[in-house]
């Protein structure tokens, strides 16, 4: 095996052929690619993390179903061979002098720059949240630490209320706070405690799922279950002592009212923005997220800087599926602006949504811009529009080590770009 990559001390004004901002599913991914198809390349990645983290398992882990361990590895055996680690955090970006600033005082040049930060899961923006996490009944299977502390609720909980929220959009993952709802109420059913148990979904938007085709479906486990289904209402407080949520509930003539719910459990999906080195730079619309074309993932202003991942401006699902197919898209058009390949790679809005309705099966949800259904496999051998079995062999067996080792190591599987005759502008 090639010995792992260690931190590398990069001098002032050290210059990469092509940067890359973010060590996520993104960053590596697109790493990988970019090396698969030129190793002579000199790529730099800049991430400050210790830990790499499969976040799709974390609801799996909510669920008792997955180990949290199983779902993180060190960045420096995920950090493919030929690619400099340097281990900071971005500060500032100048667009005009192809640098970028680290927190260490460090300035770096590039040719290429390829931005994949992700994004920033707001607890603070929920009052009286980040006090008690983790604590008095209130969860969240998006955080590692706290996935195991869901399962450890749903096990106990014997009747009471158990509430679960989702912020207003856009979220990484928008069908997860879904997800702990339904595979929860699918234990105490099994365990004979769902008569004892309200199970409560307070949505801040107005439709269950944004791609009308799977709500059918859905829509039959939010009856299974007997879910009180609440729309328009956004989680702005906590009193985690006092098991109390507040929430704001729009009206439909505009006006909101404030309700509050007592709760025995309360899962908790945080809002989500753009990272601030991200919002307060040149890189960044109105709305803080990184402006790019939607099909070629290329900035909008800045022709040597591409983005992909959760926090670029596009309006596709924010899942890893999703940048499992941006990956190769972004990596052959940065070799196409550097001369080094003639065409083109166009990505179509592809995101996919396994939707664990219970355990042992999923609805499958994949679908490009638009919401246009665009499955896998052909629907004779699996309809991602009804809850199957094969899916959830999928989700359970197959993602995983598909991340892993093929994702995370620009193996593209199902994942080749669609590449046009058109070249760089």
């Amino acid at each position: 095996m090639p010995a792992q990559p260690s931190p590398v001390e990069v001098p002032k004004g050290d210059h990469h052929k092509v940067l890359i901002v973010g060590a996520g599913a993104a960053g590596i991914a697109v790493a990988s690619s970019l090396i698969c198809r030129d190793p002579s390349l000199d790529v730099a990645i800049i991430d400050p993390a210790e830990v790499h983290y499969y976040q799709p398992g974390w609801t799996m882990v909510g669920a008792g179903i997955f180990q949290a361990p199983s779902t993180a590895r060190t960045m420096a055996s995920t950090i493919p061979a030929g690619v400099q680690w340097i281990k900071a955090r971005v500060e500032t970006f100048d667009p005009q002098a192809q640098t970028v600033s680290l927190n260490d005082g460090r300035v770096l040049s590039y040719e290429q720059l390829v931005v994949c930060p992700g994004l920033k899961l707001d607890w603070d923006a929920i009052e009286g949240l980040s006090q008690t996490l983790g604590r008095n009944g209130v969860t969240s299977n998006y955080r590692y630490d706290l996935a195991p502390y869901t399962w450890q609720l749903v096990q106990n909980l014997r009747e009471g209320r158990a509430l679960f929220t989702q912020p207003p959009m856009p979220i990484k993952c928008a069908g997860a706070p879904q997800k702990a709802l339904y595979l929860s109420c699918d234990h105490w059913l099994r365990n004979g405690r769902l008569g004892n148990i309200q199970a409560q979904f307070f949505n801040a938007g107005g439709v269950l799922f944004g791609v009308p085709d799977y709500v059918p479906a859905l829509m039959e486990y939010i009856d299974k279950y007997a879910v009180d289904l609440q729309y328009a209402h956004r989680l702005v407080a906590v009193d985690g002592p006092g098991k109390r949520a507040t929430f704001v509930r729009t009206l439909p003539d505009g006006s909101t009212e404030t309700c509050i719910q007592p709760f025995d459990m309360l899962h908790v999906v945080p809002p989500q923005v753009a990272p601030e080195f991200i919002h307060n730079s040149p890189l960044a619309d109105q709305a803080g997220w990184i402006d790019v074309d939607p099909a070629t993932l290329r900035h909008k202003h800045y022709g040597n800087i591409h983005a992909l991942g959760d926090g670029i401006n596009t309006s596709n699902a924010k899942t890893a599926a999703a940048a499992r197919k941006q990956a190769p898209v972004v990596a052959n058009n940065v070799l196409v602006a550097l001369g080094r390949l003639p065409n083109l790679a166009h990505y179509d809005g592809y995101g996919s949504c396994p939707l664990t309705v219970e355990r042992g099966k999923i609805v499958l949800a994949e679908f490009t811009y638009g919401g246009k259904l665009s499955p896998s496999f052909p629907r004779w051998l699996l309809d991602g529009r009804r809850p199957t079995r094969l899916a959830w062999l999928l989700k359970a067996q197959i993602l995983p080590p598909l991340y892993w080792r093929c994702m995370l190591k620009g193996r593209e599987w199902l994942a080749k770009p669609r590449v046009t005759a058109e070249g760089l502008r």
